[in-house]
Formats: C-alpha cells, sequence, structure tokens
C-alpha cells in the first residue's frame, strides 16, 4: 500500500540549497505525476481507510494511494489542492499548528485549511513547532503532540487521528504519548509500501523527490510494490 511523502508545491527559489531543491515538486511535475496516478488506475485513499482495511478488512479500490503533505507550506493550498481537485484525488496534509497560529506567511492559514477539509482533504498533526521529539520528557510531548491535535479539532471541526513525526525523528515514549492521546496511528519517513495493523504508528511511506518524473515516480512505486 503506498503512502506519497510530499512537502513544497513549488518552483524553488534560485538561491535554495540542497535540501530545498530535494523537497520541492514544482507544480508543472506534480501535475504529471497526478495525471500518470490516474491513467495507471490508482484512486487516492485516507489514511482512515488504511487503517480500517487493515484492522476490519474495509474493502479498498483495486490500486489505492494515499497521498500525504508534510508541514503545511501556504503552496500546498495554491498549487497542490488546485490540481488534486482537477484529477480527483483527496490527500492528507500534516501541519505544524503554533506557525499556522502564528501566521507565518509561507504557511496556510486556518481558513484555506477549513476550505480544504470541506473538500474531503484530511488536516493531521505535524507537532506545535516541528521539533526532535526524541528523549523528551512526558510533559513536553504531551504539549507538542496533544496540543496540536486540540488546535486542529477546535479549528477544523474533526477528529485528528494520525500524526507525521518532525524530521521522522522519534521513540518509544513518543508512540506511549500519541497513543494516550487517543491517536490512531502515525506516518514515518522509512522508505516502502509494507504497512502493517501490528504497526500503525510506523506506516513507511515513499519520499517525492524535487527531481522526480512521472517516470522516476512510476519506477519507484513499481520498486516498492513489488517488495
Amino acid at each position: 500500500m503506498p503512502i506519497l511523502m510530499y512537502h513544497y508545491i513549488a518552483v524553488p527559489p534560485p538561491d535554495a540549497d540542497p535540501i530545498r531543491l530535494d523537497l520541492s515538486v514544482s507544480p508543472a511535475d506534480f501535475e504529471a505525476q497526478l495525471r500518470y496516478l490516474a491513467e495507471a488506475g490508482y484512486e487516492s485513499i485516507s489514511l482512515h481507510d488504511l487503517l480500517f482495511h487493515l484492522t476490519i478488512g474495509k474493502p479498498l479500490p483495486p490500486k489505492p494511494i494515499v497521498l500525504t503533505f508534510d508541514d503545511g507550506y501556504l503552496d500546498n493550498y495554491t498549487n497542490a489542492f488546485p490540481l488534486l481537485k482537477k484529477y480527483g484525488f483527496t490527500a492528507t496534509f500534516f501541519i505544524i499548528t503554533d506557525f499556522v497560529d502564528w501566521g507565518y506567511e509561507e504557511y496556510m492559514t486556518w481558513d484555506q485549511l477549513r476550505e480544504m477539509a470541506q473538500a474531503e482533504m484530511e488536516i493531521e498533526s505535524h507537532s506545535r513547532d516541528h521539533p526532535d521529539l526524541r528523549g523528551k520528557p512526558l510533559d513536553y510531548l504531551v504539549w507538542q503532540i496533544l496540543g496540536p491535535k486540540e488546535a486542529i479539532e477546535a479549528h477544523i471541526g474533526h477528529t485528528v487521528r494520525f500524526f507525521s513525526y518532525p524530521s521522522g525523528r522519534y521513540d518509544e515514549e513518543v508512540v506511549n504519548v500519541l497513543r494516550s492521546a487517543h491517536y490512531w496511528g502515525a506516518v514515518a519517513i522509512t522508505q516502502g509500501a509494507g504497512q502493517s495493523s501490528e504497526q500503525p504508528f510506523e506506516f513507511q511511506r515513499i519520499r517525492v523527490r524535487g527531481r522526480y518524473t512521472e517516470e522516476d515516480l512510476a519506477c519507484w512505486l513499481d520498486h516498492w510494490l513489488s517488495q
């Protein structure tokens, strides 16, 4: 079951460093990838659908795929959202709630996120301010894990059930706090497509890098689905 991981959907600035270049998929490349997925018969599902399939056998379409976006950049609304609607896909957006609250220009607003949620996009948690959560005290973990859940629920009006680990970093205590806060699962940055009901807090993803064309995406999907 492939879960794709995106970040920026934008042409990077001329002075972009290697990390920004790697995280930036241009709108043209993103549209080509969505066109490929649609023509290849993929249908988007939510993380709720995936978990219900793994745990209670909920039926899925023949070629399901989950699209996820980390961090909550503004271009997810201006560039990705219209293209998702154009090609009939839904997606999950993991947001950093303090960056929304503080009105950072590079990040989506609550009004934009509500509009996306009304269009059947899922808005889920990526912590308050994107720290490394490993080895942190319990109170700090609760602040970073429960706080954004409550903020999204208050602003968007739906129950938050999934978490994306900041920079993919977590430990056993982080998972324990997620469970205690009534999260159902989490996505990591481990490459792969082998999801399991026994490890719902370690869903694997396929990172879509900035240099990928639709042909590259097709090759990586074939690779991971054949494992």
